[in-house]
């Protein structure tokens, strides 16, 4: 059977698989942590009387479960990130020789083991702290970081048009965002219905089928070089063992003065709003389970459904702005705006109708992702896609999971007096990527210019990796 081109059921597969366990893992961890705290079953109900006690007794102990969850997240996210962001540089980079399927298909097989950990934990009631190790064990196939940078490098093998490499790039932001808006919502009642475990075993089952069609019907857009039988090992071991080492190196080595001033502003935008973004989102579950709001689970899948239709909405600006004729920049600007529109709104929320209502002015805030990815694979060479999309994520990674462990270490410092100080200092952080975009505007560099090709800036010069580029893949 002749495989197909499309990544798109891989993403969408992996949103809703992942979406159907993220939302519940918090609140696994903060019925558990409360349970061992307060030596009392977690009182759960459909309102908010959970909470609602004004003894000091009680709001003491939501308060030692919020610094306890938030610190459980922090080392989770701490143990995690360098292993993570290692095995996602190396194997993007690989990607560019190897083939994109192994960076999509391993962080798969990383995920599976994380769920059945989750499940194993779960049914047995096992030390809730195990959880973080299997967080570690799966952060060894690469996790998130090497699933998107995969997808986005495969992207754009497919992709000549520089407009088509943008929305179908939007499209994939918009899928994940459309399948975790659903399985969000599933979460809170399946929850309600079944408890932890079923969940856990569907997300489970969807990484299997997706798993199966990652490796058997997906088809390879890179074509790996052929190599002699007698000789081939030793030469291709060097050989990717220094693609890897050297890739990221060439991509602004080669490249010419402007072209790296370019892709360094572009970089500093996507991580700083990355930090800022990811790192305040992150909390939400958290402070809706805390005083004043104290969701139900119910509650939370409709908060957290309605947090991922930004995706949607996002796509649908990226889509329109670009058929109007807007300016990538000016995309991108209007998105940081609404990233800190809401962080404000997010500050002064207290009560559940404001909290549905704070996601409104960010409904754009997804927008500079999928632009800023598709403006820098604009100017870095085709046979170079695999080391930009590698360190992209790596950076990615390193950014986003920094961002949560600094949140979550905010965040457990002033839950007490300030819970929602994160948000205010997430909207402040925001003020780093529009100084930047700033700067962008005022030296009149012109980023949709596609005259100028990282290959021209090769004029002969020695090569640190000369032996790795005579033997690039042919890209389909």
């Amino acid at each position: 059977m002749k495989g197909l081109y499309l990544v798109e059921p891989v993403v969408a597969l992996y949103a809703f698989s992942s979406f159907l366990m993220y939302p519940l893992i918090q609140q696994y961890v903060y019925r558990r942590l409360w349970q061992e705290l307060t030596n009392s079953t977690f009182p759960a109900s459909d309102n908010i009387s959970r909470c609602a006690e004004p003894s000091s007794n009680q709001s003491s102990h939501h308060e030692e479960v919020q610094r306890q969850a938030s610190l459980f997240s922090l080392y989770s996210e701490l143990l995690s990130t360098i292993p993570s962001m290692i095995v996602t540089l190396m194997l993007v980079a690989y990607s560019d020789r190897g083939g994109r399927k192994i960076t999509i298909i391993m962080p798969l097989v990383g995920t599976l083991i994380y769920t059945v950990s989750l499940l194993t934990v779960s049914f047995f009631e096992l030390n809730v702290y195990l959880i973080i190790g299997a967080s570690l064990l799966s952060s060894l196939f690469g996790g998130l970081g090497s699933f998107l940078g995969g997808c986005f490098a495969y992207i754009a093998d497919l992709c000549e048009d520089g407009r088509q490499k943008t929305m179908r790039m939007a499209g994939v932001d918009m899928m994940i965002g459309l399948l975790s808006g659903v399985a969000s919502i599933s979460t809170g009642y399946f929850l309600n219905a079944a408890g932890f475990n079923w969940p856990f075993l569907t997300s489970i089952l969807c990484q299997i089928l997706n798993l199966l069609y990652a490796i058997f019907v997906l088809e390879e857009t890179v074509t790996k070089p052929q190599a002699d039988a007698n000789s081939a090992d030793s030469v291709t071991q060097r050989s990717t063992l220094k693609q890897m080492i050297c890739g990221v190196y060439e991509m602004f080595a080669r490249a010419s003065s402007r072209t790296r001033t370019v892709l360094a502003l572009l970089i500093l935008i996507f991580t700083s709003l990355s930090f800022a973004y990811f790192g305040g989102i992150s909390l939400l579950t958290l402070y809706e389970l805390n005083k004043p709001l104290c969701w139900s689970e119910i509650l939370i899948g409709y908060g957290s459904a309605l947090s991922f239709t930004v995706f949607l909405t996002s796509f649908l600006g990226v889509m329109l702005l670009t058929y109007f004729g807007v300016p990538q920049l000016a995309i991108v600007l209007i998105g940081i705006l609404s990233i800190m529109a809401g962080m404000i709104l997010l500050t002064f929320t207290k009560t559940t109708l404001m909290m549905f209502l704070v996601r409104l002015p960010m409904l754009l805030s997804v927008m500079p992702f999928p632009v800023l990815r598709s403006m820098m694979s604009k100017i870095i060479s085709k046979a170079e896609q695999g080391s930009l999309f590698a360190f992209l994520s790596f950076v990615e990674s390193l950014t986003t999971n920094t961002s949560v462990a600094v949140f979550n270490s905010v965040y457990s410092a002033t839950v007490a007096w300030y819970p929602t100080f994160v948000f205010m200092l997430a909207a402040m952080l925001c003020l780093v990527p529009l100084i930047v975009l700033g700067v962008v505007l005022l030296v009149g560099v012109d980023v949709t210019n596609e005259e100028e090709k990282p290959e021209a800036a090769v004029t002969g010069e020695e090569d640190a990796c000369e032996d790795v580029n005579d033997n690039e893949p042919l890209l389909k």
